[in-house]
């Protein structure tokens, strides 16, 4: 098999491709010949150094996977054995053959294809946790979505869209046309003046009921900041140290110096919440991830899910995907491409 290796902390020119021998489906797994895999921006962060979570270089990133099963493990119903399939994995997504365990696996719905599939399991159940599980969003609320342009930034819209609420988003004024037109309310430009400003202008002073944050650090005082009293502000990344100069860990170091502590007497008397989402830390609690991905799926059944796929690289231009992504160029997800031969 064909594998796509960080081989130490820097830029894309540390991607390499490399060959390995195919994995065998062991008990409770199945394995899968990967036709899509799915970049998220916690690969730049592993690439660069920066996420405390992935493993050292040498190392194969990636968390999402979509292709045809070919092999069963013990245990395992044989009626996957050829079916069109997306998961979860814990890293290793960076291959053209995976196993992972049966019970990280979901059938492909007909009406999307690898590309479009692949983007649903990071995207979406993030999205899922933060706007409906943790940020109870409910008709009339408003919500305010960072990065609107990404991946979780369209899956947020596409849920609240369908909840019943007022979107706002903050995104390049390249990005707002496209976002209007896939649901946002109000489109602001963080890169022009106060983005806090223009919200509350937008809102006559009042903020929203909630705040999906993917940036971290100093940011997420400013976006407590803008919330209505039972107000919940969700925080899902660190995104803003792979902007910092510093050099390597320091960067955590500043960043976690600049995020504001925030301390139960202030979320009482000011009648606010604050908390946070990685989906990789719910590995061990599948059986809640499965629930809501039965929730996405019924939502691309019923039309409201619309994954959008904003670039496929072939999967030996890994490097220029990484770029592409963390110059935030994309709107929606970037995708690798795998052609077997």
């Amino acid at each position: 098999m064909k594998q796509m290796w960080i081989t130490g902390h820097g830029g894309p020119e540390r991607l390499e491709m490399r060959e390995a021998k195919d994995p065998v489906a062991k008990a409770g797994e199945v394995r899968v010949r990967v036709e899509a895999c799915g970049i998220n921006f916690a690969d730049i962060l592993a690439r660069r150094g920066l996420y405390p979570d992935s493993p050292r270089p040498p190392m194969v990133v990636g968390y999402e996977i979509s292709g045809t099963v070919d092999q069963t493990g013990s245990g395992v119903d044989e009626q996957w054995l050829g079916r069109d399939v997306f998961a979860l994995v814990r890293f290793g997504g960076y291959a053209d053959t995976v196993t992972v365990p049966a019970s990280h696996v979901f059938a492909k719905p007909a009406a999307l294809d690898h590309a479009h599939a692949v983007a649903l399991p990071v995207q979406y159940l993030t999205a899922w946790q933060l706007l409906v599980v943790m940020g109870a969003l409910t008709p009339g609320d408003s919500v305010l979505i960072h990065n609107a342009g990404g991946g979780v930034g369209l899956a947020a819209i596409d849920i609240a869209r369908h909840l019943g609420a007022a979107i706002y988003g903050t995104a390049s004024p390249g990005k707002h046309a496209f976002l209007l037109e896939r649901g946002l309310h109000h489109a602001i430009d963080y890169t022009r003046g106060d983005w806090k400003a223009e919200l509350m202008r937008l809102t006559s002073g009042a903020g929203v009921e909630l705040i999906i944050d993917p940036l971290g650090g100093a940011h997420c005082a400013k976006s407590y900041s803008a919330l209505r009293p039972t107000g919940r502000l969700g925080i899902f990344g660190i995104s803003s140290a792979a902007a910092s100069q510093l050099p390597g860990l320091l960067r955590l170091i500043a960043l976690a110096a600049a995020t504001r502590c925030f301390h139960p007497l202030g979320l009482m008397s000011q009648n606010r919440g604050v908390f946070g989402v990685n989906l990789g830390h719910l590995w061990d609690e599948f059986p809640k991830l499965q629930i809501w991905m039965k929730s996405l799926l019924d939502g691309v059944d019923e039309g409201w899910i619309r994954p959008h796929v904003d670039r496929t690289f072939p999967f030996q231009d890994a490097g220029n995907a990484h770029a592409w992504l963390e110059d935030r160029r994309n709107v929606g997800k970037v995708v690798l491409k795998v052609t077997h031969v």
